[in-house]
């Protein structure tokens, strides 16, 4: 793909299917799609609505946010989610250019012929999982988020696994694991924090993360977990002021992944406040 291929048109953002084939646990999320990208822009403050306007020649990708568990809610959890609830996460080979060793959902950029978004992200899920899209049911689009760090606007998809099946590594040069994470695991108090770098004393990043599995999530991924929580009312209460330096939570985690983040060495480069914060926006 050359980078001035684009999709022929803005992909619909919203509900795809009727309520009545979504799960009930997830219909305030698809019923509200805007939810999210509230919840990432009240958290990112002023930056986070200026990186989101600024959306310059760049490349379309999607993800796809395949959560599977029982199809009915729970009445005894916040959100009705049910015990059982899990979402498909990737951790990305600790030898890729960008984002190595980070945690991620399924997806990439856009392809010629790609029914974008959701068929970007069936696609790109396929090939890194094997996961069988016959066996997903997508339920709805939500708005794009920049990605500056590696110029990308991308779509996440909304998706129920109906009928969950096998996947795994199907290339280990590009994905190091797949995993099913259960949903409740993840948003409890107990591994959820924020992840903070900062620069000459200044905060360059803050956001979400999480503790799971082994595996920890923060950047766009945690980030867009954590909106998504919020939006649909999964939330239970979490320790919002338990903030952790970036580089820290990594090592502590044993984790193979790059923040991403220049290193420092005797000066910050004059770029570099400004391209983290508007990382941050997207994270």
């Amino acid at each position: 793909m050359t980078r001035t291929e684009q999709p022929s048109q803005e992909p619909h953002v919203g509900q795809l299917v009727d309520t009545a084939k979504i799960p009930p646990w997830l219909r305030q999320l698809t019923g509200n799609v805007s939810a999210v990208t509230d919840s990432v822009l009240d958290r990112g403050g002023d930056r986070s609505r200026w990186a989101s306007m600024l959306r310059r020649d760049r490349r379309a990708a999607s993800v796809l946010i395949l959560f599977s568990g029982s199809w009915d809610a729970d009445p005894d959890h916040p959100g009705g989610l049910p015990a059982d609830a899990q979402v498909l996460l990737t951790e990305r080979a600790p030898t890729l250019r960008q984002h190595s060793g980070q945690v991620a959902f399924p997806g990439g950029s856009f392809d010629p012929g790609d029914d974008y978004p959701v068929g970007t992200a069936l696609r790109e899920a396929a090939e890194e999982t094997g996961l069988e899209a016959s066996s997903v049911d997508v339920l709805a689009n939500l708005p794009s988020f920049p990605v500056p760090v590696s110029n990308f606007e991308v779509t996440p998809v909304v998706a129920h696994w109906r009928e969950p099946g096998p996947v795994g590594v199907v290339d280990a040069g590009e994905t190091s694991r797949v995993v099913r994470v259960n949903l409740r695991e993840m948003l409890a108090p107990q591994n959820r924090f924020q992840v903070q770098r900062s620069v000459l004393g200044a905060r360059a990043y803050r956001g979400p993360a999480f503790f799971v599995d082994g595996l920890l999530v923060w950047g766009f991924t945690g980030g867009l977990i954590a909106a998504i929580s919020d939006a649909s009312g999964w939330d239970v209460p979490w320790n919002h002021d338990d903030v952790r330096p970036l580089e820290e939570a990594i090592a502590r985690a044993g984790s193979p992944q790059l923040s991403g983040f220049p290193t420092l060495r005797r000066a910050a480069d004059p770029g570099d406040g400004d391209t983290d914060a508007s990382e941050d926006a997207a994270r």
